[in-house]
């Protein structure tokens, strides 16, 4: 009986707001979130390092040896599939699937599966293999999934006892992983909520938005107050201009929710066979990345970031049949099974079909069309309208903007529900929420 005692008393002063066990308490969670979004926040700012110097030698080695490019790509994801097989399995893909399923987890175990250091760190070292190799992929998506790793394990560290604070880790992790990788804080805080959690609980929102700041605010003091494709200073100038908001956003959701479809349909066709013969796959597939990045002269190759700059810039913009190359890039990249986001590559792929789409719509400037065909496809990819949207505006710091980019968030959204009934992330996480179906463990009601 001295044990139930014990934790009677334990739970009576736990209740009382002003107690010293309960500040301490207190106080050991707010360090926790705070150290976690410090150390989020360092882990994205080295993470975009390592990514632009892999990309960049990629580009030497193709340019000073042209006859590797055959080799190198197909190579290349045979080996960093393998490893992530023979490492860490839980780091293939985006991440962002894993953390989603992280949410649902009652056991430490499996959620041990899904978030760790070793998944962290496998996640970043393969992914800049990938980048090396030159596979279409992102380093955002790998960003979420760091952030909810380094997050977890913190909370598993500091122990907490009650589920909804490890899930507050996950949720802030995920949230200050995207704001850091992007600059983009505001979009972390609305992609917890619109994409990772659905919904936000309130005691969950000051820990989530702190744990964002304080990421954002270390990434901003080593990189500097930057926006993450330059400045786009738009608008849309007279009536005919809002053409653009139709064209932006039923051909971005058509092509993203083809896009979503086929990835989330190809994957679970495919298992059998990527089980059986995994590196074969990824040889072929890689072969086909290889051919893409030879019919665009290199511009299919990496996170596409140097591509929508240029579009943004006027200097070197990639050719009229980008955004098509770059689909078929990022689709067969992600379908090898390698670790790797689809972010940047989607705002990459977005911002080259509003370039396309520009002569459709002569009275709106070409700056707004790109913009307008980023919010449009991300969106059709995601369906994540006010994600998308807010990612956008604070990328290019164009807030003249915000009603056309909604408007065409919002009808690309329409359009992309028609074709792709699950949005993408809850359709990839459906294997990952398979291991969790361990019952909830019993909630005091003094703990909820």
């Amino acid at each position: 009986m001295n044990w139930r005692i014990s934790r009677a008393i334990e739970w009576a002063l736990r209740e009382r707001p002003g107690s010293r066990l309960a500040l301490l308490r207190n106080w050991k969670t707010r360090t926790v979130f705070w150290c976690g979004a410090i150390a989020v926040g360092l882990v994205a700012v080295g993470f975009a390092e390592g990514c632009r110097l892999a990309i960049d030698a990629h580009a030497q080695l193709i340019s000073r040896w042209p006859l590797l490019a055959p080799l190198l790509t197909p190579i290349g994801l045979v080996m960093v599939v393998w490893a992530t097989r023979r490492f860490a399995p839980g780091s293939r893909g985006s991440g962002i699937p894993q953390a989603i399923a992280a949410l649902d987890v009652q056991n430490a175990a499996d959620r041990a599966q899904l978030l760790s250091v070793r998944i962290a760190l496998m996640k970043i070292l393969l992914t800049l293999v990938g980048l090396l190799s030159g596979a279409s992929v992102g380093r955002e998506g790998p960003t979420v999934h760091v952030g909810a790793s380094i997050m977890d394990a913190l909370g598993r560290f500091a122990r907490f006892p009650f589920d909804y604070v490890r899930r507050s880790l996950i949720l802030a992790g995920s949230a200050a992983g995207l704001g850091a990788a992007f600059n983009t804080p505001i979009a972390g805080i609305v992609f917890a909520v619109e994409e990772m959690a659905r919904s936000l609980e309130d005691r969950t929102t000051g820990t989530l938005i702190t744990a964002v700041i304080v990421a954002g605010v270390v990434a901003t003091g080593l990189l500097g107050d930057y926006t993450y494709f330059g400045l786009a200073k738009a608008h849309l100038p007279n009536a005919k201009a809002w053409i653009a908001v139709p064209l932006c956003g039923l051909s971005g959701g058509l092509a993203g929710g083809l896009f979503s479809q086929i990835l989330i349909s190809a994957s679970r066709r495919i298992a059998p066979f990527a089980a059986a013969r995994p590196y074969s796959l990824a040889f072929a597939l890689g072969l086909v990345v290889t051919l893409l990045g030879l019919l665009s002269n290199g511009d299919t190759y990496g996170t596409g970031y140097e591509q929508t700059r240029a579009l943004f810039s006027g200097e070197k913009p990639p050719g009229a049949f980008f955004p098509v190359l770059k689909w078929l890039a990022t689709l067969a990249s992600y379908l090898t099974g390698m670790p790797g986001g689809i972010f940047s590559p989607s705002l990459a792929t977005g911002g080259g079909l509003g370039a396309d789409l520009a002569p459709l719509a002569p009275d709106a400037p070409l700056a707004a069309m790109i913009v307008l065909g980023m919010a449009g496809y991300f969106t059709g990819v995601t369906q994540s309208p006010l994600t998308g949207s807010v990612i956008v505006m604070e990328m290019v710091d164009d807030h003249a903007l915000i009603l056309p980019i909604l408007a065409t968030a919002f009808l690309a959204l329409g359009v992309s529900r028609v074709i792709c009934k699950v949005p993408i992330y809850q359709g990839l996480a459906a294997p990952f929420m398979r291991q969790a179906r361990s019952p909830p463990p019993a909630v005091s009601p003094v703990a909820d």
